[in-house]
């Protein structure tokens, strides 16, 4: 009887303990996109501070150079959109009217005032019930002060939240004579981040560039292949020869509503039988098009369609709702 007892007890207890290993290899995976984007102009510091007190798994880096080769935290090559530089550099603009980041060096970029994302050329903020455009003193900011300031959060609360750059623009950069990549996984060793194993996870959207990343610059980490159009899906073979995952447009996913349900195009299942994890963009709580309301958004996409994480704008709503499921 006895035996009988311990062999209960055994089976209980590798019971409990696969069911851990299986909730904690299903977590579904929260990005902060360029921080609580939803809350305060995006990429700023404050940004990405007030999204590491919201418990996201990862905080999201988008880089761009400097003149002076310092990868900058920003969405894009340009600075018009989101800063004062047309006030500040009126004379620094190209031909085409925009003002680039590679322009200025790291210290002539740090002067610039961030704002709110706007219309360059009439001024409209881009999401009206956002953060006030032209309020606040926001700043500029590099890579590695923000690896700096999560790794020193970690260190400060015995969280360990990740990190999720994206090399911007590579062929760009590269016909400026400077290659962003390189730099970018310089620094990220420099600071710990090698391997699969490390709470960081590489993106891009030019396939040639992650496979270079993986296949010619040797590295380990998690990659990540972001895709902008839905013929790209017939490439998933292909992405897991370098890649560990698929970052889509979440529209992607969506095929039709049939009797208020809704049936998804195959890209995820496909995915994951290629052993592709899929972390789509970009849930907004203020910009849900298909969807009723954001709880139904990150229901038919984290659960329904079996995602497995999002970028958000909003990392409190998406870490609440997932906190719920797991």
């Amino acid at each position: 009887m006895k035996s009988i007892l311990l062999i209960l007890i055994g089976l209980l207890f590798i019971s409990c303990h696969e069911t851990k290993k299986q909730s904690a290899m299903n977590k579904k995976v929260v990005i902060a996109h360029r921080g609580a984007s939803g809350y305060l102009p995006e990429h700023t510091m404050e940004a990405k501070a007030m999204a590491y007190a919201m418990n996201p798994d990862f905080i999201e880096q988008d880089l761009v150079l400097s003149k002076d080769d310092v990868p900058m935290v920003i969405h894009d090559i340009y600075l018009d959109d989101v800063t004062n530089v047309a006030t500040k550099f009126p004379d620094r603009k190209r031909t085409d009217n925009r003002y680039y980041v590679i322009d200025f060096t790291f210290e002539e970029l740090q002067t610039l005032a961030v704002s709110e994302r706007f219309n360059p050329k009439t001024g409209e903020q881009f999401y009206k019930n956002r953060f006030p455009k032209g309020k606040g003193n926001f700043k500029l900011h590099s890579l590695q002060q923000e690896i700096e300031m999560i790794q020193g959060l970690n260190k400060a609360t015995g969280k360990n939240i990740g990190v999720y750059p994206e090399i911007k623009e590579p062929e760009f950069h590269k016909k400026e004579g400077k290659d962003l990549t390189e730099i970018v996984l310089n620094i990220l060793a420099n600071y710990g981040y090698k391997t699969k194993k490390d709470n960081c996870i590489l993106q891009c959207f030019d396939a040639k560039e992650l496979k270079r990343i993986r296949q010619e610059l040797k590295s380990d980490l998690f990659l990540v292949q972001l895709m902008e159009f839905p013929e790209e899906a017939k490439n998933l073979h292909h992405f897991t020869t370098y890649a560990d995952g698929i970052g889509p447009w979440y529209k992607q996913i969506l095929d039709k509503k049939v009797n208020d349900e809704w049936k998804f195009t195959p890209l995820v299942s496909d995915a994951h039988e290629l052993g592709l994890k899929v972390h789509p963009y970009t849930f907004r709580a203020d910009q849900l098009d298909e969807f009723s309301t954001f709880e139904e958004m990150m229901q038919t996409l984290l659960i329904d369609a079996n995602v497995d994480g999002a970028f958000t704008d909003f990392p409190d709503l998406v870490v609440s709702f997932v906190n719920l499921y797991n």
